[in-house]
């Protein structure tokens, strides 16, 4: 009550500061600073990088400290495409703990760039929710003919809940021809605090990342290459039954850009990754003793040819055309446990070369009808090939006394036919139409479709144990795949109508969305176990099906701008509205649903001094999915304040998050495994958010 108290206080201070400022403010023909919807640039920074997607309309479910795995339009994981600089990555483990945002730190991302809902076919396929397009490669030239030094820098990052830091370094060499880049990070914490003063179990993790980017040029062509390698020692995951133990992966990508005599663009790109994942526990704060591990590949490469612009009558059209192909390789065994009789004493395969393998085609068009009118519409045409081969349980023998189901299971599944083959159809239309230099509308139907994944296909165990390891939904349930899924197919419609100011002070843009989606992939009860003796400690068993789901919702942005005003330099304020709806068509709830969420900045330059003030606003979660017993949470609210000092080649940040050290459960944070492990809760309830920290940040240009 007394949070709630300062809270509502707190935001009437905001509102009748803003209103003041209304009223008086003096508006500019300078430039105003906007929220960009489709597109963000960070500027070298640390941190979260889910933080700075955040601000694009990216909700996240939580994992682990650098795992979190992004959520658009109420649809999470595979749904969304991440690429990054033109890869396209898979998460390597059965609770997707190494998805592809984990690969990078904040600071090596150059831009970012997140497209909800309606994409154009070239931005990707295999998708239904949108694309996060992360460009991090830095190939920046020099006028010179040697290759000289140009820049470096070195940054720092303190947080007080947890004892987190955080260091990033950078250092570019160019000329005229050469440019060679190196952006590394590292991040060590210990587990957060909720806002009680509590300890939130097993959120503990350290990671690095680097990436050393090489690029040659000359007039007519570009090749860049980028070496990647990331080291995760541990990672806890307080909403899984297990622990990431050691994640080592080892990437290289190839771009070649080429201006082709006639005009236009060809550009290719070849990708390889190699992930060797292990799964296991590391922590008093969650103990146990069980190894998994996991090799993967990906390989794959792309060809798009930009073809000159074409004038056909009083058309104007840019075309693309693209070829694509993907293979992805993935081994998941969990090893015998020695002196184990339930986990030995063979080793429990679960997924024996695991295939994924897509082909696509596909053309694009963005075609400028009039000055006022212009359309894009494409086609994406792909062909997905998923195998497996046999697997083998621990062993045959039955389990006290009762038949061992994964040993039935396993038989079942190694007669059956494994091999299955989709063909996708993607294709967009979408128009944008220029009402007056301060108004456009954007109108727009999609129909996108995604193929089930590996692990949502070949998961094949019926006890507990095994079950129990599959899912990547952090809700303490146990999940078995289904060979014959089909893939999901997603209409989607959506308009954004936007408003700018005659003198750029504000701007004022509005989205709603609906998107109906056949074969959705969810999951039905087929069992019940429990893990104590109560009721709050039962979990269920889910196998995949295939099920009709509707999404909609809708969300808002405003910004205002002054200038000149009470001694400041300018004042900015950010506000979004977000809400998001969710059911099957039986009416069952969808899971994991982020409920209507506001958030509010105010921003305030003064010389070389930046000051912010953020609050966000989650309401109360009570629109829940009863099969996968998903927990209600209360509404919330988190106040941030941040300092920036910036001259000539420093930068100094000072901030408190979460300042009035509200006490909240995350709506998407899964169920907290570890805590009722510990036996510090009844029953499983869901993760608690981080209480109130002090940071502070340094970084030096040179």
């Amino acid at each position: 009550m007394q949070s709630t108290f300062k809270m509502t206080r707190i935001t009437a201070y905001l509102i009748s500061a803003l209103a003041i400022f209304n009223s008086s403010a003096q508006t500019t023909d300078a430039p105003t600073e906007v929220i960009k919807i489709k597109g963000h640039e960070p500027h070298d920074a640390l941190g979260n990088l889910s933080r700075q997607l955040s601000e694009q309309g990216v909700d996240f479910s939580a994992a682990g400290g650098v795992s979190a795995l992004p959520v658009m339009n109420g649809m999470m994981g595979d749904r969304i495409k991440v690429i990054i600089d033109g890869a396209e990555l898979t998460a390597a483990c059965a609770n997707q703990m190494n998805p592809p945002l984990s690969y990078v730190s904040a600071n090596q991302v150059k831009s970012t760039q997140v497209i909800a809902g309606l994409t154009p076919v070239r931005s990707g396929g295999d998708n239904i929710a949108g694309v996060i397009n992360l460009q991090q490669m830095r190939a920046q030239f020099a006028d010179t003919e040697s290759l000289s030094w140009q820049r470096g820098y070195v940054a720092g990052e303190y947080q007080s809940n947890g004892d987190q830091w955080l260091a990033g370094i950078g250092a570019h060499w160019a000329s005229d021809t050469w440019s060679i880049d190196y952006q590394g990070a590292y991040e060590q914490s210990k587990s957060y605090d909720d806002g009680n003063g509590d300890k939130v179990l097993d959120t503990l993790y350290e990671s690095q990342n680097h990436a050393l980017t090489m690029a040659w040029r000359d007039s007519q062509q570009q090749l860049s290459t980028k070496i990647t390698a990331q080291m995760i020692p541990y990672q806890g995951f307080p909403n899984q039954y297990m622990d990431m133990t050691d994640n080592q992966s080892l990437g290289a990508h190839i771009q070649y850009q080429r201006e082709l005599a006639t005009g236009g663009q060809l550009t290719g790109y070849v990708n390889w990754q190699s992930v060797e994942h292990e799964m296991g526990f590391f922590s008093p704060e969650k103990p146990g003793m069980m190894p998994m591990v996991t090799d993967a590949t990906d390989r794959s490469y792309k060809l798009h040819w930009h073809l000159p612009t074409q004038q056909i009558g009083a058309y104007s059209s840019q075309i693309t055309l693209g070829h694509e192909l993907f293979d992805y390789q993935l081994d998941d065994y969990w090893p015998a446990l020695a002196g184990s009789m339930m986990m030995g004493p063979n080793p429990y395969i679960n997924i024996n070369n695991g295939q994924r393998q897509r082909i696509a085609v596909f053309a694009d068009s963005d075609t400028e009808i009039t000055d006022n009118w212009v359309l894009n519409a494409g086609i994406r045409i792909e062909h997905v090939r998923t195998d497996a081969d046999e697997v083998q349980p621990y062993n045959d023998s039955p389990m006290m006394g009762m038949p061992n189901v994964d040993a039935t299971a396993a038989t079942a599944f190694n007669q059956a036919d494994r091999e299955q083959t989709d063909n996708l159809v993607d294709a967009t239309l979408a128009t944008k139409y220029t009402i007056d230099p301060q108004q456009s509308l954007e109108l727009g139907i999609a129909r996108k479709n995604r193929a089930p994944n590996l692990y949502e296909r070949y998961s094949w165990g019926r006890g507990i144990m095994a079950t129990t390891m599959i899912g990547w939904f952090g809700d303490g349930n146990g999940y078995v795949g289904r060979i014959d899924l089909q893939p999901e197919t997603a209409t989607t419609l959506k308009a954004t109508y936007q408003r700018d100011d005659a003198n750029n002070a504000w701007q004022f843009s509005v989205s709603p969305f609906y998107s109906r989606v056949d074969d959705y992939i969810d999951a039905n009860v087929i069992d019940t176990f429990n893990r104590g003796t109560q009721p709050s400690t039962a979990r269920n068993i889910l196998q995949m099906t295939n099920v009709d789901a509707t999404l909609k919702g809708i969300s808002a942005h405003y910004t205002y701008r002054w200038t000149q005003v009470l001694g400041a330099d300018e004042w900015q304020l950010r506000s979004s509205a977000k809400y998001t709806h969710g059911e099957q068509a039986s009416g069952r709830e969808l899971y994991q649903i982020q409920p209507l969420t506001i958030r509010v900045e105010l921003s305030q330059q003064w010389g070389h001094w930046r000051q912010t003030v953020r609050v966000e606003h989650v309401e109360q979660k009570d629109r829940v999915d009863q099969q996968r017993l998903e927990n209600r949470t209360d509404a919330y609210q988190v106040v941030d304040w941040q300092v920036n000092y910036t001259r000539a080649n420093w930068q100094l940040n000072l901030g408190i998050t979460n300042l009035l050290d509200e006490f909240y459960r995350q709506p998407l944070g899964g169920v907290s495994i570890a805590a009722q492990k510990a036996g510090q809760t009844q029953g499983f309830e869901n993760v608690a958010g981080a209480g109130r920290s002090i940071n502070f940040g340094v970084r030096y240009t040179f």
